[in-house]
């Protein structure tokens, strides 16, 4: 009973990641009382082409009496490469200002608009603190905080669990706020403004905007026997604010051959217009998890139906199955599949006279690929050792990201892939002491 308590709250506290919270308790504790677990891993992140990262990532716990945690995170981003500015490919050479309005840079004829001076550093700190209020409650509060180059992120969160009688139903509810403040390079564009040539002054307003976020979760975990549990998750998310990126815009092409527009004919400037989207957004979530024990090996499938105000909805299956080949070794191949509609303002251009005036902070557009219709797949194998007092594994994974191309396409755009594959290789090493 007492294994079987903890595997539950295992997966209750997990579901604070859906919160933003930092909190993991493990399955098996290690660690005596008063002395620190820690657990470290580094990721390394390539699309070919465009952004790489590298994050490493500590992670440590302290055991403070015989049911009680506490457990600090520190988390580092870097990130460097070329990433998409929104506009469409042309069959001729582009030119674009970079966000800070002092350079520009020039797309080759038949390929996808890519700034490469992106690059950027985050990091991130999280502590929380998971402690028993009676003999079948639990309460875990945290804190994070991040700082990146342009970007700033605070939250608090709690997550609270509930054993029935006879600790085989463990009901949890989470609540998690967080407050964001974006501060751009070149300050924040007007909706809609069209980009001027390096230089000039560009169609910015304030520097900086913020915006906040609300979540609610709503969970249930069902010990069927021994060997089986399934979870139930309801999560609320609302968001108001700057949710806009600053740094996406939309091409502005001729109605008849689709060749993007020339704003500057002296510098051969593409006509871009600044995207602009709603100061709101609401998600629900619907989450059901499966696990299952196989002498020895843990057969783990989810699924995951979000859908918002946005009328973009997603389907993600995720499967996982932890083989074990000895007392002291695993393989787990790693298979994800993940589908998403359009946002009801994904506009993956414009022609002449269809884009809203300068600063019409009532409409709304974006070209942004991720939000747009899309499937991804994953694919990965990860193997682990594990000893008394400490453990590694490696895990392999591809990724890719298969956009819908836009329909109807015009001109020359009837010619070019507006809405590229994109794809990814992760690799991941974790070492516990």
């Amino acid at each position: 009973m007492k294994k079987h308590h903890k595997i539950k709250l295992a997966l209750a506290t997990a579901t604070t990641s859906l919160l933003g919270a930092s909190a993991n308790v493990h399955a098996e504790q290690s660690a005596d009382i008063g002395e620190w677990d820690v657990d470290s891993a580094i990721l390394y992140y390539s699309e070919p082409d465009r952004v790489s990262a590298i994050e490493p990532v500590i992670s440590a716990k302290k055991q403070l009496d015989t049911d009680e945690f506490i457990s600090l995170r520190l988390v580092v981003d870097v990130l460097t490469g070329a990433s998409a500015n929104g506009a469409v490919q042309a069959k001729t050479p582009q030119t674009f200002t970079r966000p800070s309005g002092k350079g520009s840079f020039i797309t080759p004829p038949g390929e996808t608009p890519l700034d490469d001076t992106f690059q950027d550093t985050r990091v991130a700190l999280s502590a929380s603190w998971d402690m028993p209020i009676t003999r079948r409650d639990r309460l875990i509060l945290g804190g994070n905080i991040s700082k990146e180059y342009d970007y700033t992120s605070i939250g608090a969160s709690s997550v609270y669990t509930h054993d029935l009688v006879g600790r085989n139903t463990t009901l949890s509810a989470g609540l998690a706020v967080a407050s964001d403040t974006i501060e751009p390079e070149g300050g924040i564009p007007i909706p809609f403004g069209v980009m001027q040539p390096a230089g000039q002054e560009q169609p910015r307003g304030s520097s900086s905007e913020s915006k906040t976020t609300f979540d609610i979760l709503l969970g249930a975990t069902q010990i069927i026997n021994k060997n089986s549990l399934i979870q139930f998750n309801y999560s609320y998310s609302q968001a108001d604010g700057y949710l806009t990126d600053p740094f996406k815009v939309i091409s502005v092409v001729d109605p008849i051959t689709g060749a993007p527009i020339i704003e500057d004919s002296a510098t051969n400037l593409s006509q871009v217009v600044y995207e602009n989207r709603p100061d709101s957004r609401t998600k629900h979530s619907i989450f059901t998890q499966y696990k299952h024990f196989l002498s020895g090996d843990v057969f783990d499938i989810s699924y995951r139906y979000m859908f918002d105000d946005w009328e973009i909805n997603s389907h993600t299956v995720d499967f996982r199955y932890r083989w074990k080949t000895s007392d002291t070794a695993f393989w787990r191949p790693h298979l994800r599949y993940y589908q998403q509609s359009e946002a009801e303002f994904y506009q993956p251009y414009y022609v002449t006279g269809e884009a809203p005036a300068a600063g019409d902070s009532t409409s709304f557009a974006t070209a942004d690929y991720r939000l747009g219709e899309m499937t991804t797949y994953t694919v990965g194998l990860e193997y682990g050792h594990g000893y008394k007092d400490h453990g590694w594994s490696l895990a392999v994974e591809y990724y890719l990201q298969q956009p819908t191309e836009p329909s109807n396409k015009i001109g020359d755009l009837a010619d070019l892939e507006l809405s590229p594959d994109v794809d990814a290789l992760m690799v991941r090493f974790n070492y516990d002491f």
